[in-house]
Formats: C-alpha cells, sequence, structure tokens
C-alpha cells in the first residue's frame, strides 16, 4: 500500500522519540541535548570582583588622596577590609575588599607622592561584580532539551561541570547495496560505480546529530546481506539500506531481515522521487530503506531520515522540516498524483529549479541548496522550501 508523503512522515515522527541519556565529558558535548536541567554548580562570580582596572575604595572618600593598601589580581584571595583613607589598587576580575564600595577606574586618578588622588564627583557605575549577580548555586542555567551550543557551553563550565547529562547520540549502520558498487578511486571494471550514496547519507546523520557506527559496502548475495543485518541489528539503533528497494530479482533489501522478523511500518510513499522508500522495526532498531538512486537516496534521507535522527538525538524532529514558502522562478511543473521534490538554487530570494531532475543526477544534487516541495494535485497546499 502507498501512503500519501503526510501520513508516511507522521507515522515516521512517532518513532523519533529521544533516546536514554549519558554522561558525557563536556570537551565532547558541543551541540549535544540536555537530558536534564543544568544547574550551577558554584557562584558567579564566587566573591565580588573588578570590573576595570582601577582603585577599589569606600565612597566616604570620594575627593580625598588615599594611601594605597595593596594589590589584588585575579585569581588572588579576597584582600582584607579597607579602613577610612585607603583604597587598594586593583585589576579586572580581582577581588575587591568587601566593604569596597566602587571601584574608581584608572584614568580617574591622579597619582601624587602622597597617594592616590580620587575624583571628587561621584562616577558612574561602581565597576564591581558582585558576588552572584551572574547566578548562584542551584539555579538553573540551562533547560531539559536544550542544545549545548558554544555559548551554551561557556555556560555549562562556569557552572564548573566537567560532566553534562545528555540525550544519546543514535547509533546509525548505512549499508549499501549493490554488486556494481566499488569504493571511490579504486579499481574496478567500465561498468562499476563509484559508491557515493553512503557517503552523502553519512554526512547527513552527522549533521543531525547520529554516530554512524557501520558503513558497509555489500553485494547482492542473500547470506551476506543477512549477516550485516544481523550485525547491525545488534548494535544500531537505526540501520539505513541504501539500493535493493525495487522488485528486481537481486532486490533483497527487505528479505535481508527475513531472519529477524522485522515488522514494516511503511513500503511505500507517493512522493517524487523517492516512490520505493520504507521504513520498518527490528528489535530494538528502526530500519530506512532508500532507493538506490543517488537523488531519491538523498531526498528521502533528507525528508525522513533527517529527523528520526533529530528526534532520537533529544532534539524537536521537526526542526528538521522547516519548510517555507517559496516562489519559483519560470514555470512551475505540473502536478501529478505524487507530491513532487524538486532541487533548486536561491538566486536574488527566488527559486530557480535545477535543469536536470532526474533520479540519477549528482552533479545537479551537489550543486543544489533547497528542495522545493509540489504538493499533489487537488491539495491546498502551496510551494515550499527547505535547505537541502
Amino acid at each position: 500500500m502507498m501512503l500519501e508523503f503526510e501520513t508516511a512522515l507522521k507515522l515516521l515522527l512517532s518513532q523519533a522519540q529521544p533516546l536514554e541519556a549519558e554522561r558525557v565529558p563536556l570537551e565532547e558535548a558541543c551541540e549535544r541535548i540536555l537530558a536534564s536541567d543544568l544547574k550551577a554548580l558554584r557562584a558567579s562570580p564566587a566573591a565580588s570582583v573588578s570590573a576595570m582596572d582601577g582603585y577599589a575604595i569606600l565612597d566616604q572618600d570620594l575627593g580625598a588622596t588615599l594611601s594605597v593598601a595593596g594589590e589584588s589580581f585575579a585569581g588572588s584571595s579576597i584582600p582584607p577590609m579597607l579602613t577610612a583613607g585607603t583604597c587598594m589598587r586593583v585589576f579586572t576580575g580581582a577581588p575587591v575588599p568587601p566593604n569596597a564600595n566602587r571601584v574608581v577606574v584608572q584614568e580617574m586618578v591622579v597619582q601624587r607622592p602622597e597617594g592616590a588622588a580620587m575624583p571628587l564627583a561621584r562616577p558612574r557605575g561602581d565597576h564591581i561584580r558582585r558576588a552572584g549577580s551572574d547566578f548562584t548555586p542551584g539555579e538553573i542555567l540551562l533547560a531539559r532539551g536544550a542544545a549545548l551550543t558554544p555559548q551554551a557551553m561557556v555556560a555549562a563550565a562556569a557552572a564548573d561541570h566537567d560532566r553534562v547529562e545528555v540525550v544519546r547520540r543514535p547509533r546509525v549502520a548505512i549499508l549499501g547495496t549493490g554488486d556494481e558498487l566499488r569504493p571511490p578511486g579504486a579499481p574496478g571494471g567500465a561498468l562499476s560505480v563509484p559508491d557515493s550514496v553512503t557517503y552523502g547519507v553519512m554526512g547527513l546523520v552527522q549533521r543531525y546529530g547520529g554516530d554512524v557506527c557501520m558503513r558497509s559496502r555489500l553485494p547482492d548475495r542473500p547470506d551476506i546481506l543477512r549477516q550485516a543485518a544481523v550485525e547491525a541489528a545488534a548494535t544500531s539503533d537505526v540501520i539505513v539500506v541504501t539500493g535493493g528497494a525495487s522488485v528486481g530479482e537481486r532486490d533483497f533489501a527487505k528479505s535481508m531481515f527475513d531472519d529477524l522478523d522485522m515488522e514494516i511500518l511503511f513500503s511505500k510513499v507517493a512522493i517524487k522521487p523517492g516512490k520505493p522508500v520504507w521504513l520498518g522495526r527490528v528489535r530494538n532498531a528502526l530500519v530506512v530503506g532508500l532507493p538506490g538512486n543517488p537523488t531519491s537516496a538523498m531526498v528521502t534521507a533528507r525528508l525522513f531520515l533527517a529527523p528520526l535522527i533529530a528526534g532520537l538525538a533529544g532534539r524537536d524532529p521537526r526542526c528538521a522540516l522547516d519548510w517555507q514558502a517559496a516562489v519559483l522562478d519560470g514555470e512551475t511543473p505540473e502536478r501529478g498524483e505524487r507530491d513532487l521534490f524538486l532541487r533548486a538554487t536561491r538566486r536574488n530570494g527566488r527559486l530557480q529549479l535545477a535543469g536536470n531532475q532526474d533520479s540519477g543526477a549528482q552533479k545537479t544534487l551537489g550543486q543544489s541548496e533547497v528542495l522545493v516541495w509540489l504538493p499533489r494535485e487537488g491539495t491546498r497546499h502551496g510551494c515550499r522550501s527547505l535547505r537541502l
């Protein structure tokens, strides 16, 4: 049974639930998704510190010439209390005496033989970062579900976390099938084909938060395919099979899982290109079957695999489906009974469709920036676009 695109997508999104949590070193956590609230383990600043290079004083001593009681540098211990008629030379980030009212910036202070002469008028701002003014112990800095962006990494480190609890990244096995495939650059017969699809799928998996734990190039031999299926099911959260999704004599993409009693969730979708795309479940792994033609494979991977990986990694899976209203240059292709997904580039705020929309066109795929969705005839939706 061939499903409508949005029906198949809804079914897939229901499977895109976050995996379990794990604790990882902070240096490995960038762009990961928090599995729990991130709370501060310390105050920031831990003590009141100077925001400028200057002199910590008591307000009562403004206009006076003060003796300098000492110096305080960043990382120093908290200096003693100031007494009337004294000041403390301080530098940016240095702790200030607990009773200091302000730091007078050094440009406003005149050095005299008898001491440091302070301005008479009260300067704007006290130039002191008070203890806990940024955050206090136990304060939630980042909520569960937040991404540890580079700037969020700063907050996590400042809060004294060396490890953080994040959603585990999905482990993905990519199985490229076909007797004709060979590694790029390797010798082969005139009709051999460099394996290109598994590289594109690998990049897409990594972009949306997955780890590729296995990438194999497999011949059309049922015994080898079944062995690879068993290995992938034992080690992966998602198995991606490329090729063998049609009805030819050597199309073994589904039958390679016969020994594992795979449940088929959907087997065909009313889209062009990519009608043979399918989704299954075997043991604890989801199986995504992609067509063998490069453009068909990458279009269906972008539509189905990207949101699945994003959801399993803890993100909102719909972040991978940020469709925008689009305006096309030139004539709009006729819509048929299937939703069309076309490759395009952006020019001056408009979209220009690629000239070659063939499902095997790899040059066009490499040059395209945008995927254009033209819903099938009779739907109310207009043209929309998505970053490839």
